[in-house]
């Protein structure tokens, strides 16, 4: 318990340090969000970061990060394995877990299009704008989609986002509500679909994208980037198959990053 309380606080200085150095410390961060709740975050900093990408994974979402920034669940999850190629390319990282009143479950489940998990990512992208004043992104991949795509259609303007990456995108489902049949009209910012043409998953079949595209057709900007090949194995719903880009990161990553900062 001693070594534990005693890796939280070294990491917790060197974080108070980097900012009062005008520095984006890596690390875990917990920032408040709504009364009593706090927002848990594994930050990966750029040197002069392009921008910065809030990344949101799959599944239930419950990461559960240690203070030490090791992960209970999620390491395989497209988003959460790839975050160190993000900040390779330039972008200020940011990969969310579940709010301290999600921390069970079924953590995100359920949870991803109320106005409560909109103002905890609302808070999240305020604490990175005062960190660095670059565009924000949110970056969702499976049901991290909905998270992403249901936030940016309820917040805009200063406190919303500067553009949105769906990967993978949930395109049906009969549990909750899938990301063409949201608001996609209001959206005013740039939007990259990102999608594997072999994705087996059942609710991410690539027949279901061109619906997706019809629907962004206000956003100043969207392109589709699809993928073919690389890796197919186990659940054909889980990371390491086709709906998890599986042998093709860094490929993906760099489309991805190049996207955002061509802007």
């Amino acid at each position: 318990m001693y070594g534990m309380v005693k890796i939280w606080l070294t990491l917790l200085l060197a974080f108070h340090l980097a900012q009062a150095q005008g520095q984006v410390a890596s690390g875990v961060a917990d920032i408040p969000t709504r009364p009593g709740v706090t927002q848990r975050m594994l930050v990966l900093p750029a040197p002069d970061p392009k921008a910065a990408v809030i990344l949101f994974a799959g599944g239930h979402g419950g990461l559960q990060i240690f203070p030490n920034g090791a992960l209970k669940w999620g390491e395989n999850n497209f988003l959460v394995r790839t975050r160190q190629l993000f900040a390779d390319q330039g972008l200020l990282v940011i990969v969310v877990d579940t709010p301290s009143d999600r921390q069970s479950e079924p953590f995100l489940s359920g949870f991803r299009q109320v106005p409560e998990h909109v103002e905890d990512i609302k808070a999240v992208m305020a604490w990175v704008r005062g960190q660095a004043p670059v565009p924000v992104w949110l970056v969702g991949t499976s049901r991290g989609t909905q998270s992403a795509a249901y936030v940016a259609t309820q917040l805009a303007g200063q406190e919303g986002p500067d553009g949105m990456v769906l990967t993978a995108t949930i395109l049906t489902d009969k549990k909750s509500r899938p990301v063409p049949t949201m608001p996609l009209d209001k959206l005013r910012i740039p939007v990259l679909v990102v999608h594997h043409e072999q994705d087996g998953c059942s609710h991410c079949s690539f027949n279901g994208i061109p619906a997706l595209m019809d629907k962004l057709g206000n956003a100043p900007r969207k392109q589709l980037l699809s993928f073919t090949g690389g890796e197919n194995r186990g659940d054909p719903c889980a990371a390491m198959a086709y709906h998890g880009f599986n042998g093709l990161e860094r490929d993906v990553v760099a489309q991805i990053a190049a996207w955002i900062v061509a802007r």
